[in-house]
């Protein structure tokens, strides 16, 4: 008898596609107020997102990062590009169409004292969701409320009491319980813990995976610091000036950079030991103006390996080598 062939299972369909994905604000200027230039803050970006994926985003504060998250959550309309969320693109949805999507993809903010209504109590603003989207009786939404709040470790009685009882810690589970109450697919987790303490920092983190194991939920996790999302990522990318300059599963981004830039975020984390020491690498000058961006590498007004060809022809994010689970690419003219 002959052997049966089998085909190769088909790789599943990423819950999340960014295509060409840009976000330009007007800058208006002049007595008129006439909008002649436009802020880059995300310029092209091609990221995918898997079912129960977490992908970390990396980069310093004004690289297009949190706008980028927007953008997913249509919190922002992308000037170009597209936002495939389970094979729909939503930069084609107009508002009422988007409703149903607004369910599966939720943000945790970065300051939860912003992001809660100090003038309703935590009940009032985690109930909030479901009468929204028409779900529940009264009695049935505050018993829901309960749930959420002892899923995120809440103390009782929380319910009755405002955001500002509250530490900051403990402000931000409350913010993580409105973000699961409708059981999203997506969370965008827009630096979620660099406003606390270390020392809760990591306790935060710990919710995050744990429901992430209970529920499925994928995550876009935000952040400018790579030391915090090294846990919780399966893959990470790193951002510069609205561009992915580096994306690779986790392990391989920080076992072995290829970018410039990453080498210079990776140095600048401290070493948990005196014996040992980490070549600290001092990027010159500032991030270049989103509005003026430089021509060519957009990392190359600040690179130490800058050669001519940067300064003209813009890298594409290229495969660099073969990961364990994906490729490692790199926006980069050379192999550092």
């Amino acid at each position: 008898m002959s052997a049966t062939n089998h085909a190769p299972a088909a790789a599943p369909r990423p819950l999340l596609e960014l295509k060409g994905l840009k976000m330009h604000f007007p800058v208006r200027e002049g007595i008129f107020l006439r909008s002649s230039k436009a802020l880059r803050a995300v310029d092209g970006v091609d990221l995918s997102l898997g079912p129960g994926e977490t992908l970390g985003l990396v980069g310093e504060s004004g690289c297009g990062k949190s706008t980028l998250g927007r953008c997913i959550a249509r919190l922002y309309k992308p000037t170009a590009g597209e936002v495939i969320f389970e094979g729909t693109d939503l930069t084609l949805l107009a508002r009422g169409a988007l409703k149903p999507y607004r369910r599966q993809i939720q943000m945790v903010f970065q300051d939860p004292v912003d992001s809660l209504n100090s003038r309703h109590t935590v009940g009032q603003i985690l109930e909030e969701p479901f009468v929204i989207h028409g779900q529940g009786r009264p009695a049935e939404r505050r018993k829901r409320v309960q749930e959420l709040l002892d899923h995120v470790g809440m103390p009782k009685g929380a319910m009755e009491k405002f955001p500002f009882e509250f530490s900051g810690g403990q402000r931000q589970r409350i913010g993580i319980a409105r973000a699961i109450a409708l059981s999203p697919k997506l969370i965008i987790c827009d630096e979620p813990v660099s406003a606390l303490d270390v020392s809760i920092q990591s306790q935060v983190l710990n919710l995050f995976m744990d429901l992430q194991r209970e529920m499925g939920l994928s995550y876009v996790f935000i952040a400018h610091n790579l030391a915090v999302v090294k846990h919780i990522s399966d893959r990470v990318a790193i951002m510069y000036l609205g561009h992915i300059v580096e994306l690779a599963d986790a392990d391989a981004i920080y076992r072995h950079p290829r970018h410039p830039y990453t080498k210079a975020l990776l140095s600048a984390i401290p070493v948990p030991d005196p014996a040992r020491k980490r070549g600290r690498i001092v990027l010159s000058g500032d991030v270049p103006s989103p509005i003026h961006p430089p021509p060519g590498c957009p990392f190359h007004t600040r690179c130490p390996f800058v050669e001519e060809r940067c300064r003209i022809e813009k890298p594409e994010l290229r495969v660099a080598a073969e990961g364990d689970k994906t490729p490692h690419r790199v926006a980069c003219h050379f192999d550092l």
